[in-house]
């Protein structure tokens, strides 16, 4: 933001006068004044494959539902705990 410009719902000249304005306020009471912001976004991500044993996916798929969770996240978080403590005991 730029020191000397305003923004037009909170009237603040800088980004501290900003979120003091908006700690206090609710967006609801200025929806009316808001207008439609279009941008895009480009998320790099990639997806590795591996191969796993049915069995193994099917335990696991069992496990994940019942934490509420997919196959997927589970796998992946349990990967990134193997992985951290690996890194660690080779230090």
């Amino acid at each position: 933001m730029k020191e000397n410009k305003k923004t037009k719902i909170s009237k603040a000249k800088n980004y501290k006068e900003l979120s003091e304005f908006w700690e206090v306020n609710d967006l609801a009471d200025y929806w009316d004044q808001t207008q439609p912001a279009y941008f895009e976004i480009d998320i790099q991500s990639q997806i590795t494959y591996y191969a796993i044993d049915s069995e193994l996916a099917a335990s696991l798929h069992k496990i994940a539902k019942k934490r509420g969770i997919s196959a997927s996240t589970l796998l992946n978080l349990w990967i990134q705990e193997k992985v951290k403590s690996q890194q660690t005991k080779a230090k």
